[in-house]
């Protein structure tokens, strides 16, 4: 399943939701287990092609056995290879919601509604830039000697104001180079941060750079309550816009009064949750 990088010793909090999805598949393999029905989220995120064969062999052979596997995905490969496709949309969000495309892969290409099919069956694609920019030798960033992790004394050239894909079988040392090392050593230094750093020698070409901003895939917000609206900041201008109306001017309510999390701005009965949970830990 393309985790053979993995040690015996990984932590577990360490690993990715795809790598933690993938040793669970790993484990269903080795069951044995026939007449089962496996449903599979986006299994192929953040493999590279050549793992992403190998899961999908995986996958087949878990059908094999006698079993029926669902997989939610956008792979390419994924959805050639499946038997039956489904393919909802036409949009997003409230465009979306209707089968638009079922059967075998040639069904998809042939079914007018279907977006996917279209980008499968070329009728339309993204288009590769016909320009692209230069790098300026004088406008680089160079980190020496990397070594953390499987890293082998790297040196590292990026060059300022263009757009650079880091790329790479899982496990080559992607996350360790970038993120270990050059995204804490470069947010310790422009943002004041104090993140530990993977080893390295030295670095210079920093100055290029006002700030550094880390965009992960972790959840948004602090709390359950925390939505698109008040992580982006949108929300505050709303509760502002709730204070000017004449009743709320009337009551004396400040803009922190319409929070989900201030009692009497929220809705009481979910607490600001936006619906009612039941503990039922007197069950057995």
């Amino acid at each position: 399943v393309g985790l053979d990088y993995l040690t015996l010793e990984r932590k577990a909090d360490t690993l990715s939701g795809g790598e933690a999805q993938r040793i669970r598949l790993a484990s269903q393999i080795g069951a044995g287990l026939v007449g089962v029905m496996y449903v599979l989220d986006e299994p192929s995120i953040g493999l590279h092609q050549r793992d992403n064969e190998r899961l999908l062999g995986t996958l087949t052979r878990l059908r094999d056995l006698g079993n029926t596997v669902i997989v939610v995905e956008h792979d390419e490969d994924a959805i050639r290879l499946a038997d039956y496709v489904l393919d909802i949309g036409p949009g997003a969000g409230v465009h979306g919601g209707e089968i638009v495309g079922q059967g075998t892969l040639q069904d998809l290409l042939d079914a007018p509604r279907s977006l996917t099919g279209q980008y499968l069956s070329g009728k339309r694609s993204i288009k590769i830039p016909e320009r692209r920019h230069k790098p300026n030798p004088k406008m680089t960033l160079h980190l020496r000697g990397a070594s953390g992790n499987n890293l082998k004394g790297v040196d590292l050239a990026i060059p300022s104001g263009l757009l650079t894909c880091v790329t790479g079988v899982s496990g080559s040392g992607k996350s360790t180079l970038i993120n270990d090392t050059l995204f804490s050593l470069a947010a310790n230094e422009i943002n004041g941060s104090s993140h530990p750093i993977a080893p390295y020698k030295e670095i210079d070409g920093l100055d290029l750079f006002d700030k550094v901003v880390d965009i992960d895939q972790s959840p948004i917000g602090r709390t359950p309550r925390s939505n698109p609206a008040t992580y982006t900041g949108l929300f505050t201008p709303l509760r502002e816009l709730f204070a000017q109306v004449p009743e709320a001017r009337a009551r004396g309510y400040s803009p922190g009064r319409f929070s989900f999390n201030v009692r009497g701005g929220r809705c009481e009965a979910c607490q600001g949750d936006g619906l009612i949970k039941v503990e039922m830990h007197f069950l057995p």
